[in-house]
Protein backbone atom coordinates (compact mmCIF):
# COMPACT_ATOMS: atom_id res chain seq x y z
CA UNK A 1 0.00 0.00 0.00
CA UNK A 2 1.53 3.47 -1.20
CA UNK A 3 2.62 5.34 1.78
CA UNK A 4 1.58 8.79 0.18
CA UNK A 5 -2.53 7.56 -1.22
CA UNK A 6 -5.25 9.69 0.07
CA UNK A 7 -7.85 8.13 1.18
CA UNK A 8 -11.34 9.78 0.95
CA UNK A 9 -12.29 8.36 4.43
CA UNK A 10 -10.67 7.14 7.77
CA UNK A 11 -11.91 4.95 10.34
CA UNK A 12 -10.47 5.66 14.02
CA UNK A 13 -11.50 1.55 15.13
CA UNK A 14 -11.22 -1.83 13.43
CA UNK A 15 -14.79 -3.51 14.23
CA UNK A 16 -17.75 -5.00 13.11
CA UNK A 17 -18.86 -1.34 12.53
CA UNK A 18 -16.31 0.02 10.88
CA UNK A 19 -16.32 -2.53 8.59
CA UNK A 20 -20.52 -1.99 7.89
CA UNK A 21 -19.86 1.40 7.21
CA UNK A 22 -16.33 0.94 4.97
CA UNK A 23 -18.71 -1.89 2.96
CA UNK A 24 -21.99 0.70 2.71
CA UNK A 25 -19.06 3.15 1.12
CA UNK A 26 -18.27 1.02 -1.51
CA UNK A 27 -20.77 1.09 -3.82
CA UNK A 28 -20.40 5.49 -3.71
CA UNK A 29 -16.69 5.06 -4.78
CA UNK A 30 -15.24 5.96 -0.91
CA UNK A 31 -11.74 4.75 -1.02
CA UNK A 32 -11.12 3.87 3.41
CA UNK A 33 -8.50 3.04 5.77
CA UNK A 34 -8.86 1.68 9.23
CA UNK A 35 -6.31 1.82 12.35
CA UNK A 36 -6.80 -0.70 14.85
CA UNK A 37 -4.61 -2.16 17.46
CA UNK A 38 -5.07 -5.40 16.09
CA UNK A 39 -4.23 -7.11 12.63
CA UNK A 40 -7.31 -9.64 11.91
CA UNK A 41 -9.89 -6.93 12.44
CA UNK A 42 -13.46 -7.21 11.02
CA UNK A 43 -12.76 -3.65 8.98
CA UNK A 44 -9.53 -5.37 7.84
CA UNK A 45 -10.78 -8.17 5.81
CA UNK A 46 -12.74 -6.03 3.78
CA UNK A 47 -10.88 -3.02 3.37
CA UNK A 48 -7.59 -1.38 3.45
CA UNK A 49 -5.78 -0.73 7.22
CA UNK A 50 -3.14 -0.13 9.56
CA UNK A 51 -1.91 -1.27 12.85
CA UNK A 52 -1.72 1.12 15.66
CA UNK A 53 -2.99 2.12 19.13
CA UNK A 54 -6.27 4.26 19.34
CA UNK A 55 -4.74 5.94 22.42
CA UNK A 56 -1.78 7.35 20.56
CA UNK A 57 -1.68 10.54 19.39
CA UNK A 58 1.27 9.59 17.04
CA UNK A 59 -0.87 6.32 15.60
CA UNK A 60 -3.80 8.88 15.16
CA UNK A 61 -1.64 11.52 13.40
CA UNK A 62 -0.30 8.54 10.88
CA UNK A 63 -4.00 7.77 9.68
CA UNK A 64 -5.00 11.86 9.71
CA UNK A 65 -1.93 12.34 7.26
CA UNK A 66 -3.07 9.93 4.87
CA UNK A 67 -7.27 10.86 4.48
CA UNK A 68 -9.23 13.74 3.98
CA UNK A 69 -11.69 13.02 5.86
CA UNK A 70 -12.34 11.14 9.21
CA UNK A 71 -14.74 9.20 11.40
CA UNK A 72 -15.25 7.10 14.55
CA UNK A 73 -16.06 3.56 15.21
CA UNK A 74 -16.49 3.83 18.88
CA UNK A 75 -16.41 7.07 21.37
CA UNK A 76 -13.70 5.51 23.69
CA UNK A 77 -10.77 7.37 21.95
CA UNK A 78 -9.48 9.73 24.01
CA UNK A 79 -10.30 13.24 22.53
CA UNK A 80 -7.02 14.34 23.96
CA UNK A 81 -5.50 12.17 21.71
CA UNK A 82 -7.57 13.51 18.86
CA UNK A 83 -6.42 16.52 19.14
CA UNK A 84 -3.02 16.28 19.68
CA UNK A 85 -2.86 14.13 16.72
CA UNK A 86 -4.09 16.36 14.76
CA UNK A 87 -1.01 19.13 15.82
CA UNK A 88 1.15 16.41 14.47
CA UNK A 89 -0.85 16.09 11.17
CA UNK A 90 -1.74 19.64 10.34
CA UNK A 91 -5.63 17.86 10.10
CA UNK A 92 -8.32 20.70 9.96
CA UNK A 93 -10.38 18.75 12.93
CA UNK A 94 -13.50 20.63 10.48
CA UNK A 95 -12.86 16.74 8.64
CA UNK A 96 -13.51 15.23 11.84
CA UNK A 97 -17.56 13.55 12.18
CA UNK A 98 -17.91 13.96 14.79
CA UNK A 99 -16.10 16.87 16.26
CA UNK A 100 -13.58 16.44 19.51
CA UNK A 101 -15.67 18.69 21.52
CA UNK A 102 -18.64 16.97 21.31
CA UNK A 103 -16.88 13.29 21.64
CA UNK A 104 -15.35 14.94 24.75
CA UNK A 105 -19.05 15.76 26.69
CA UNK A 106 -20.09 12.29 25.18
CA UNK A 107 -17.35 10.71 26.83
CA UNK A 108 -17.66 11.83 30.13
CA UNK A 109 -21.49 10.86 31.07
CA UNK A 110 -21.15 13.43 34.35
CA UNK A 111 -20.92 15.73 31.65
CA UNK A 112 -23.56 14.34 29.17
CA UNK A 113 -26.17 14.55 32.10
CA UNK A 114 -24.86 18.32 32.41
CA UNK A 115 -25.19 19.36 29.11
CA UNK A 116 -28.66 17.62 28.74
CA UNK A 117 -29.63 19.70 32.13
CA UNK A 118 -28.62 22.90 30.46
CA UNK A 119 -30.59 22.13 26.87
CA UNK A 120 -33.59 21.20 29.42
CA UNK A 121 -33.83 17.37 28.16
CA UNK A 122 -35.02 15.30 30.18
CA UNK A 123 -32.63 12.77 31.85
CA UNK A 124 -31.98 11.40 34.93
CA UNK A 125 -30.18 13.36 37.48
CA UNK A 126 -26.53 12.92 38.13
CA UNK A 127 -23.91 14.10 40.56
CA UNK A 128 -20.30 13.64 41.15
CA UNK A 129 -18.59 11.28 44.02
CA UNK A 130 -15.87 12.68 44.64
CA UNK A 131 -17.36 14.44 47.59
CA UNK A 132 -17.85 10.73 49.20
CA UNK A 133 -21.31 10.53 47.94
CA UNK A 134 -23.04 13.38 50.25
CA UNK A 135 -24.50 14.96 47.50
CA UNK A 136 -25.98 12.06 46.25
CA UNK A 137 -27.09 10.89 49.05
CA UNK A 138 -28.81 14.00 49.77
CA UNK A 139 -30.06 14.98 45.93
CA UNK A 140 -30.96 11.31 44.97
CA UNK A 141 -31.10 9.11 47.62
CA UNK A 142 -31.89 5.09 47.64
CA UNK A 143 -32.07 3.35 45.15
CA UNK A 144 -29.15 4.73 43.10
CA UNK A 145 -27.14 3.89 40.14
CA UNK A 146 -23.15 4.59 40.50
CA UNK A 147 -21.53 4.81 37.27
CA UNK A 148 -17.92 4.85 35.59
CA UNK A 149 -18.01 8.53 34.06
CA UNK A 150 -15.49 7.18 31.29
CA UNK A 151 -15.43 3.94 29.25
CA UNK A 152 -17.91 1.82 30.86
CA UNK A 153 -20.50 0.13 28.45
CA UNK A 154 -22.71 -3.13 28.01
CA UNK A 155 -23.30 -2.69 31.77
CA UNK A 156 -19.15 -2.36 32.46
CA UNK A 157 -18.68 0.22 35.29
CA UNK A 158 -22.71 -0.15 36.68
CA UNK A 159 -23.12 -0.75 39.85
CA UNK A 160 -26.59 -0.53 41.53
CA UNK A 161 -27.22 0.98 45.29
CA UNK A 162 -30.28 -0.16 46.36
CA UNK A 163 -29.45 1.15 50.65
CA UNK A 164 -26.86 2.67 51.82
CA UNK A 165 -25.34 -0.24 53.21
CA UNK A 166 -25.27 -1.57 49.63
CA UNK A 167 -23.86 1.77 48.45
CA UNK A 168 -20.61 1.57 51.01
CA UNK A 169 -19.99 -1.95 49.74
CA UNK A 170 -19.25 -0.95 46.26
CA UNK A 171 -16.71 1.95 48.85
CA UNK A 172 -13.64 0.30 47.13
CA UNK A 173 -14.47 0.98 43.44
CA UNK A 174 -15.96 4.33 43.70
CA UNK A 175 -13.85 5.92 46.03
CA UNK A 176 -11.25 5.61 43.54
CA UNK A 177 -12.43 8.59 41.55
CA UNK A 178 -14.11 8.95 37.95
CA UNK A 179 -17.58 7.87 39.21
CA UNK A 180 -21.01 9.38 39.40
CA UNK A 181 -23.99 8.33 40.46
CA UNK A 182 -27.52 9.07 39.36
CA UNK A 183 -31.68 8.34 39.97
CA UNK A 184 -32.86 5.21 39.40
CA UNK A 185 -35.28 4.86 37.03
CA UNK A 186 -38.59 2.89 37.14
CA UNK A 187 -38.65 2.55 32.94
CA UNK A 188 -41.14 -0.04 31.67
CA UNK A 189 -39.59 0.01 28.05
CA UNK A 190 -36.14 0.63 26.50
CA UNK A 191 -36.59 2.62 23.27
CA UNK A 192 -33.62 3.95 20.78
CA UNK A 193 -33.64 6.18 17.83
CA UNK A 194 -30.49 6.96 14.94
CA UNK A 195 -30.41 10.57 14.82
CA UNK A 196 -28.24 11.65 12.10
CA UNK A 197 -26.86 16.08 12.33
CA UNK A 198 -25.28 17.01 8.80
CA UNK A 199 -22.98 20.35 8.56
CA UNK A 200 -25.79 21.73 7.16
CA UNK A 201 -29.82 21.38 6.72
CA UNK A 202 -32.16 19.30 9.13
CA UNK A 203 -31.39 16.47 10.93
CA UNK A 204 -33.29 12.94 10.10
CA UNK A 205 -34.35 10.46 12.39
CA UNK A 206 -34.90 6.95 12.10
CA UNK A 207 -37.73 5.70 13.35
CA UNK A 208 -37.77 5.10 16.67
CA UNK A 209 -37.27 1.17 18.17
CA UNK A 210 -37.50 -0.92 21.51
CA UNK A 211 -34.62 -2.96 22.56
CA UNK A 212 -34.74 -5.68 25.01
CA UNK A 213 -31.00 -6.42 27.07
CA UNK A 214 -29.40 -9.38 27.96
CA UNK A 215 -27.08 -9.43 30.48
CA UNK A 216 -26.79 -5.75 29.89
CA UNK A 217 -26.11 -6.61 26.36
CA UNK A 218 -28.60 -5.63 23.32
CA UNK A 219 -30.40 -8.63 22.25
CA UNK A 220 -33.01 -7.65 20.13
CA UNK A 221 -34.28 -4.31 18.37
CA UNK A 222 -37.72 -4.04 16.97
CA UNK A 223 -40.48 -1.68 15.59
CA UNK A 224 -41.97 -0.01 19.22
CA UNK A 225 -45.07 2.40 17.95
CA UNK A 226 -43.75 5.19 19.99
CA UNK A 227 -42.08 8.40 18.94
CA UNK A 228 -38.91 9.44 19.90
CA UNK A 229 -37.40 11.61 17.49
CA UNK A 230 -38.07 15.13 19.30
CA UNK A 231 -36.49 14.33 22.31
CA UNK A 232 -33.40 12.36 20.59
CA UNK A 233 -32.73 15.17 18.13
CA UNK A 234 -32.66 17.50 21.42
CA UNK A 235 -30.32 15.43 23.08
CA UNK A 236 -28.13 15.40 20.16
CA UNK A 237 -28.16 18.72 19.66
CA UNK A 238 -27.15 19.45 23.28
CA UNK A 239 -23.61 17.86 22.43
CA UNK A 240 -23.74 20.54 19.71
CA UNK A 241 -21.51 17.61 17.14
CA UNK A 242 -22.53 16.78 13.60
CA UNK A 243 -22.44 13.29 12.57
CA UNK A 244 -24.53 9.98 13.11
CA UNK A 245 -25.52 9.34 16.76
CA UNK A 246 -27.45 6.41 19.06
CA UNK A 247 -29.68 7.64 21.39
CA UNK A 248 -31.02 5.20 24.14
CA UNK A 249 -34.07 6.22 25.77
CA UNK A 250 -35.87 5.00 29.03
CA UNK A 251 -40.16 5.24 28.55
CA UNK A 252 -42.06 5.67 32.03
CA UNK A 253 -44.88 4.32 32.70
CA UNK A 254 -46.78 7.36 31.81
CA UNK A 255 -44.92 7.17 28.74
CA UNK A 256 -42.56 10.10 29.50
CA UNK A 257 -39.35 9.91 27.62
CA UNK A 258 -35.97 10.14 29.37
CA UNK A 259 -32.62 9.96 27.44
CA UNK A 260 -30.30 7.78 29.04
CA UNK A 261 -27.14 7.59 26.78
CA UNK A 262 -25.62 9.01 23.22
CA UNK A 263 -23.12 6.89 20.96
CA UNK A 264 -21.46 8.98 18.19
CA UNK A 265 -21.57 6.58 15.95
CA UNK A 266 -23.25 3.95 14.46
CA UNK A 267 -25.31 1.65 16.50
CA UNK A 268 -26.28 -1.96 17.19
CA UNK A 269 -30.14 -1.04 17.77
CA UNK A 270 -29.92 0.69 14.10
CA UNK A 271 -28.56 -2.52 12.50
CA UNK A 272 -32.04 -3.45 11.14
CA UNK A 273 -31.89 -0.75 8.72
CA UNK A 274 -29.87 -2.78 6.18
CA UNK A 275 -32.37 -4.63 5.31
CA UNK A 276 -35.72 -2.41 5.79
CA UNK A 277 -35.80 -1.39 2.24
CA UNK A 278 -34.54 2.39 2.77
CA UNK A 279 -31.50 3.98 3.47
CA UNK A 280 -29.37 2.25 5.83
CA UNK A 281 -27.64 3.81 8.92
CA UNK A 282 -24.56 3.03 7.58
CA UNK A 283 -24.90 4.81 4.25
CA UNK A 284 -25.90 8.05 6.36
CA UNK A 285 -22.76 7.44 8.09
CA UNK A 286 -20.91 7.35 5.32
CA UNK A 287 -22.55 10.32 3.76
CA UNK A 288 -22.35 12.53 6.87
CA UNK A 289 -18.93 11.63 7.01
CA UNK A 290 -17.80 12.73 3.67
CA UNK A 291 -20.38 15.70 4.05
CA UNK A 292 -22.27 15.10 1.48
CA UNK A 293 -25.72 15.17 1.45
CA UNK A 294 -27.83 13.15 3.86
CA UNK A 295 -31.37 11.29 3.55
CA UNK A 296 -33.52 13.63 5.35
CA UNK A 297 -36.38 11.09 5.61
CA UNK A 298 -35.28 7.25 6.17
CA UNK A 299 -38.28 4.90 6.02
CA UNK A 300 -38.48 1.39 4.87
CA UNK A 301 -40.71 -1.36 5.87
CA UNK A 302 -40.84 -2.74 9.66
CA UNK A 303 -37.87 -4.95 10.21
CA UNK A 304 -36.41 -6.22 13.48
CA UNK A 305 -32.75 -7.96 14.59
CA UNK A 306 -31.66 -10.07 16.97
CA UNK A 307 -27.95 -10.04 18.20
CA UNK A 308 -26.05 -13.20 17.59
CA UNK A 309 -23.80 -13.09 20.94
CA UNK A 310 -21.24 -16.17 21.08
CA UNK A 311 -22.70 -19.09 22.89
CA UNK A 312 -21.02 -20.66 26.46
CA UNK A 313 -19.67 -23.54 24.17
CA UNK A 314 -18.07 -24.01 20.53
CA UNK A 315 -20.64 -24.19 17.66
CA UNK A 316 -21.23 -25.01 14.19
CA UNK A 317 -20.79 -21.97 11.78
CA UNK A 318 -21.98 -23.40 8.58
CA UNK A 319 -24.14 -25.41 10.22
CA UNK A 320 -26.09 -22.69 11.80
CA UNK A 321 -26.42 -21.10 8.98
CA UNK A 322 -27.72 -24.25 7.02
CA UNK A 323 -29.98 -24.02 9.54
CA UNK A 324 -31.48 -20.59 9.79
CA UNK A 325 -31.48 -20.58 5.83
CA UNK A 326 -33.68 -24.18 6.16
CA UNK A 327 -36.61 -22.76 8.37
CA UNK A 328 -36.52 -18.87 7.60
CA UNK A 329 -35.17 -18.43 3.93
CA UNK A 330 -36.11 -14.73 3.86
CA UNK A 331 -33.71 -14.19 6.83
CA UNK A 332 -30.93 -11.84 6.50
CA UNK A 333 -27.41 -12.83 8.31
CA UNK A 334 -24.69 -10.48 9.32
CA UNK A 335 -21.56 -12.03 10.34
CA UNK A 336 -18.41 -10.01 11.25
CA UNK A 337 -15.56 -12.01 10.92
CA UNK A 338 -13.84 -11.50 14.10
CA UNK A 339 -11.26 -13.84 15.21
CA UNK A 340 -12.70 -15.59 17.80
CA UNK A 341 -15.87 -16.79 20.02
CA UNK A 342 -15.74 -15.80 23.16
CA UNK A 343 -19.14 -15.92 25.46
CA UNK A 344 -21.02 -12.99 24.85
CA UNK A 345 -19.07 -11.45 22.54
CA UNK A 346 -20.82 -9.57 19.57
CA UNK A 347 -20.53 -12.22 16.01
CA UNK A 348 -23.28 -11.18 14.00
CA UNK A 349 -26.96 -10.44 13.59
CA UNK A 350 -29.87 -11.28 12.25
CA UNK A 351 -32.37 -9.19 10.37
CA UNK A 352 -35.91 -10.41 9.46
CA UNK A 353 -39.40 -8.76 8.30
CA UNK A 354 -41.63 -8.05 11.50
CA UNK A 355 -41.29 -7.60 14.82
CA UNK A 356 -39.70 -9.07 18.01
CA UNK A 357 -40.95 -13.02 17.93
CA UNK A 358 -39.90 -13.02 14.12
CA UNK A 359 -36.52 -12.33 15.08
CA UNK A 360 -35.75 -14.46 18.29
CA UNK A 361 -37.42 -17.42 16.15
CA UNK A 362 -35.02 -16.79 13.49
CA UNK A 363 -32.16 -16.80 15.64
CA UNK A 364 -33.19 -19.58 17.32
CA UNK A 365 -32.97 -21.69 14.60
CA UNK A 366 -29.66 -20.68 14.04
CA UNK A 367 -28.68 -21.96 17.22
CA UNK A 368 -30.84 -24.93 17.05
CA UNK A 369 -33.41 -23.74 19.87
Amino acid sequence: MPSDQKFDLGYLGGGQLARMSILAARPYGVSTLSLDPGEDTPAARVGKAIVGRLDRPEDIATLMRRCRRLTLENEFIPAEAILEAAKQADFDLANLVPGPGALATIQDKLSQRQAYQAAGVPSPHAVSLEDGGAQAKAEIGFPMVLKARFGGYDGKGTRYARTEAEFEQHADTWQKGGWLAEAFVPFVRELAVMVCVPENGPAACFPTMATEQRNHVCDVVYPCGSDGSKIAEAAVRAMGGIGLFGVELFELADGQLLVNEIAPRPHNTGHYTQNWGGTTQFEQHVRVALGLPIDTAPTGHPTSMANILGPDHGFDFKKARERLFATHPQAHLHWYGKAESRPGRKLGHINVAGGRDEALAARDAFFGV
